[in-house]
């Protein structure tokens, strides 16, 4: 039995192990592109340690997509085969099996009772987190992290989580003190700063976010694909405030898509989301959907997560590929994969929210706004943050403007109830 670095007993005898795990454990946190290499030579440093088995499981399943999911299925069956001596250990690998399995609501609650018994577990926070944005839960997932907070006040990657989750309740001021007291602690700290990077945005001071981001971005080359394309595509939006669209067409094709993991998920979302803001501001971005698109085939019949169902199919929409989006959508008739818990999401909101986007993409602007208008106040179901749920809402303003035909069809938002995100959530922990 040995101890990691957050203190925690790890069932191995190899300090090979502990090593890699550590580095594991800190590239994770910081969203470093060496997490998968660490990771897996700490599973062959010993191949009987349940734990490092579990991480791996969790860092294929983190890539949402099936080719990966197929890669974590034996590191779990592995973790499974070696029972660990911790009690903590067996919650971890449990949450994961839950994981795997689409029971979330199972893995909240191991990644819940982690977090009461063994506070300094960071990695079983950040998964909890996880869970919770593809929910749309912001106010647990700040509650987790402030969970563990008395028990993890010196540690900067803490901070940068609580930020994010302030600023997702709507707590800007905090979110924004927090934010920077992480990156003053650890300049290196990626997720703090896309944490200020919302709050200056939605705070509308664009040149004070973009100086922001533009001063960190050098530290983005230590970032796996999804958080460095992330970063510039959130320094994109600063720029396409400012009317600069040549800027953001150029930082897609340099830094969006341009340095993408093109087989990713998240990074595809993120190209996605990209080139509609563009072509709501008027630009025409020529073959870019077509370019990305092909990408886009193996999708089809994946549906982990409803909020990049919707990205996808809009981008096939955009791109002509009718036979994929009939595909696509026939399967999203048929979704068997998730609990009945889930269910109700996928037929209630998914469906018809995906139709609208076809719809919407098509250019038939009355279909789009009788799919979208019902299911708009529950779109933060789906996930996403505030800023990225923003982008169904602008799609149905244009929708709507096209299909009244004047200035009075900006007003007409007004007639849908949608929801309001939770503010004003206050962190007794804060002052300790």
């Amino acid at each position: 039995m040995l101890y990691d670095s957050q203190g925690l007993a790890v069932t191995t005898d190899s300090p090979v192990v502990i090593a890699q795990i550590n580095r594991f454990i800190d590239q994770a946190l910081s969203y470093g592109k060496e997490a998968e290499d660490a990771i897996l030579k700490a599973v062959i440093a010993d191949r009987t340690c349940a734990i490092a088995h579990a991480y791996a499981a969790a860092y294929f399943l983190c890539q949402e997509n099936a080719n990966d999911r197929q890669h974590a299925t034996p590191h779990l069956k592995a973790a499974q085969r070696h029972r660990p001596e911790t009690t903590r250990e067996r919650w971890y690998i449990q949450a994961i099996a839950a994981w795997a399995a689409g029971d979330i609501d199972e893995a909240l609650r191991l990644h819940w009772a982690i977090a009461q018994d063994y506070p300094q577990d960071l990695l079983s926070v950040q998964q909890g987190q996880y869970h919770h944005f593809y929910r749309g839960d912001a106010t647990n997932l700040l509650r987790l992290a402030e969970t563990v907070l008395p028990a993890n006040q010196s540690k900067p990657y803490l901070y940068g989580m609580m930020a994010f989750g302030l600023e997702q309740c709507g707590d800007l001021s905090q979110a924004e003190a927090i934010g920077r007291q992480a990156v003053a602690l650890n300049r290196y700290d990626p997720w703090a700063q896309h944490a200020v990077a919302h709050v200056l945005e939605t705070q509308g001071r664009v040149a004070e976010g973009l100086a922001w981001m533009e001063s960190h971005a050098d530290t983005w080359e230590r970032c796996n694909s999804m958080l460095y394309t992330h970063n510039w595509w959130h320094t994109a939006l600063y720029y396409l405030a400012l009317g600069d669209l040549q800027t953001v067409l150029r930082l897609y094709d340099t830094h969006i898509w341009g340095k993408a993991n093109k087989t990713s998920p998240k990074d595809q979302v993120g190209a996605i989301a990209t080139l509609l803001r563009l072509e709501l501001r008027g630009v025409n971005v020529g073959n870019h959907w077509q370019e990305l698109a092909p990408y886009l085939h193996q999708r089809l019949h994946e549906h982990t997560l409803p909020f990049q169902d919707l990205h996808y199919i809009c981008a096939l929409s955009r791109a002509g590929y009718s036979d994929w989006v009939t595909e696509m959508l026939d399967s999203l008739n048929h979704v068997a994969t998730v609990k009945a818990s889930r269910q109700k999401t996928w037929s209630d909101i998914v469906l018809p929210a995906a139709k609208g986007m076809v719809a919407y993409a098509n250019g038939d602007w009355t279909a789009a706004v009788t799919q979208l208008k019902p299911v708009l106040p529950q779109m933060p179901d789906v996930g996403g943050s505030r800023t990225q749920q923003a982008l169904f809402q602008q799609l149905y303003q244009k929708a709507l403007f096209h299909c009244e035909q004047g200035d009075g069809a900006l007003s007409s938002l007004s007639r849908v109830p949608l929801r309001k995100q939770p503010s004003g959530y206050k962190l007794s922990a804060l002052s300790a």
